[in-house]
């Protein structure tokens, strides 16, 4: 779809906005599906009333799409349509009646502290296969420590940087979404174990994990790495780096951090989003409880 609108918008979040690149590959996705189901491409935008809207939000309901995908597409056209009224002109909002359906929320799968340990172990305990540079067990260490220590998401510790590191200060300056910059304190076996990686693979400068081949690492190399070390664990579950940042949370909320430390740290923009790690721990309160008291 070429449409003149249309990549004005996206000029516009990625450069006044700081949208993320995944962002901006998400909202082009949904409006050109918008345009392909209407049958016009490009639709004519400024004339169209809420019924075209309402009629491709009822089609994706009945076959079954995600209502989480459906909230995607419909964001992107409501900022869309936004944008057309504040840099375009447009009288009215067509989107300003369509209801969507809820999302259910599910709490996040969260690994305890016996589980935390084993698998943070176990890159320095398993034999290291043939023709592997000797660092990279240490990398893997240094990468799960991090992500449990720092609550990181996948991209964010990709997108490390060696001169990111202040060890004095024991804190970590992460590019979160929207490129917007956080401090994340680093625990101490964190710090040791990215200490230790980076003596022993000579990084003083650039990219903080590399390849085998000495490229900055990519996100499907640790996605690999981390089922790699869950399928050696006794844990009964899969596991991807966000349940890591899921458990970074939730255990900090156990030990009694307040909500809007937790917030910061993880770079939600709204509290609203970190409020389910609390609904999290009072699951595990009241599982605790009825396990142990005598008259639960």
């Amino acid at each position: 779809m070429n449409c003149p609108m249309v990549e004005d918008f996206l000029r516009f979040l990625a450069t006044e906005k700081n949208a993320s690149p995944r962002t901006l590959v998400n909202y082009r996705q949904a409006l050109e599906k918008f345009a392909t189901d209407l049958g016009t491409s490009p639709p004519p935008w400024r004339d169209l009333d809420p019924e075209p809207f309402r009629d491709w939000l009822y089609r994706m309901m009945k076959s079954g799409l995600a209502k989480a995908t459906i909230r995607l597409r419909f964001a992107a056209l409501r900022s869309f349509y936004r944008h057309l009224l504040l840099r375009h002109g447009l009288a009215r909002n067509p989107l300003a009646s369509i209801q969507l359906p809820k999302t259910e929320r599910k709490l996040p799968v969260v690994l305890n502290l016996s589980q935390i340990d084993e698998l943070l172990a176990l890159p320095l305990q398993l034999p290291l296969p043939r023709n592997t540079p000797p660092w990279v067990p240490l990398r893997d260490a240094a990468i799960l420590e991090l992500f449990y220590s720092c609550g990181l998401r996948i991209a964010e510790l990709r997108d490390l940087d060696v001169i990111h590191f202040d060890f004095l200060s024991e804190t970590l300056r992460v590019l979160g979404k929207g490129r917007k910059e956080r401090l994340v304190p680093i625990g101490g076996p964190a710090i040791a174990a990215v200490q230790r990686y980076f003596r022993e693979a000579a990084i003083t400068s650039g990219a903080a994990f590399l390849s085998k081949r000495g490229t900055r690492i990519t996100q499907q190399s640790i996605d690999l790495l981390l089922r790699k070390y869950v399928a050696h664990s006794s844990i009964p579950f899969k596991i991807s780096p966000h349940k890591l940042r899921h458990s970074f949370a939730t255990h900090l909320l156990d030990a009694g951090a307040d909500l809007r430390s937790v917030q910061t740290m993880l770079g939600h923009a709204s509290l609203s989003t970190t409020q389910i790690y609390t609904h999290v721990t009072r699951e595990r309160l009241r599982q605790a409880y009825d396990q142990s008291h005598p008259r639960a």
